[in-house]
């Protein structure tokens, strides 16, 4: 006798996961391999975030390209960009493993939302650390450190994909804790401490010798994860854990 039963796929990655994947691997491929140093440079000036463009007392050879539309889409569109390939490999393991389950979750348009959002949330905050910096940041770290944020929220959950789950549908439709029980679970505790430990290493450490010379923006991998914790509610579609109700999100009023 067949056995009809449902089988998992061997490689189970949400359609907007590997559409995204695609485009940071286009953008690399195209900014690197076919353009030339002066346009790549002018490739940056126009999709890079740069603090500077932000600061009128910062003087250029050249006038900043795009005008008010880039001082408005390079808070996003940084997060395309890589600036070598160890870079676009890694991001590009982080974003798997932490953006299918908040895919599989949020549906493609809130997945896309969320990511333009944390990103923004990123650059933000290296703009307030870096104010009238000419260098240039690149790199989707922003937007996948809000994605390990917001996946703490129902990670940990009994079901969930960190929890013993065993369907892997319904491990990404368990309802989250709140945000105030969510800081009160140890294992979202330890997650956090290792997290921005890590990352505080990142303003002492240089990363060289793995292949990333440019600087690397800490400061807004914290400001992407501090936006994916507050504001998960705001795109979450699934109800609220009833037990964790009991406990007010600070993130529910954000709207």
């Amino acid at each position: 006798m067949l056995d009809q039963s449902p089988r998992e796929r061997m490689f189970n990655v949400p359609a907007v996961v590997t559409g995204l994947l695609a485009v940071l691997a286009i953008v690399h491929a195209v900014s690197t391999l076919l353009l030339t140093p002066e346009q790549y440079d002018a490739f940056l000036w126009l999709f890079a975030f740069i603090p500077a463009r932000y600061d009128a007392s910062v003087t250029t050879d050249v006038a900043w390209s795009g005008g008010v539309g880039a001082d408005i889409w390079t808070f996003v569109t940084y997060a395309l960009v890589h600036a070598n390939l160890t870079h676009l490999v890694v991001n590009g393991v982080w974003l798997l493993a932490f953006c299918s389950p908040l895919a599989r979750r949020f549906g493609p348009l809130r997945f896309l939302a969320f990511m333009a959002a944390t990103a923004a949330a990123g650059a933000f905050a290296h703009l307030v650390t870096h104010i009238g910096a000419l260098v240039p940041i690149v790199g989707a770290s922003a937007s996948i450190s809000g994605a390990m944020a917001a996946a703490m929220r129902f990670a940990f959950q009994p079901g969930g994909f960190l929890g013993g789950a065993r369907d892997g549908e319904e491990a990404h439709r368990i309802p989250a804790l709140s945000l105030a029980a969510c800081l009160r679970e140890p294992r979202v505790i330890v997650f956090l401490l290792v997290w921005f430990g890590v990352n505080a290493l990142f303003g002492f450490i240089s990363l060289d010798g793995a292949g990333m010379d440019q600087p690397l923006a800490w400061q807004a991998h914290i400001g992407g994860f501090m936006a994916g914790l507050l504001t998960f509610s705001f795109f979450d579609p699934v109800p609220m854990s009833a037990t964790a109700g009991h406990d007010t999100d600070p993130a529910s009023t954000i709207h």
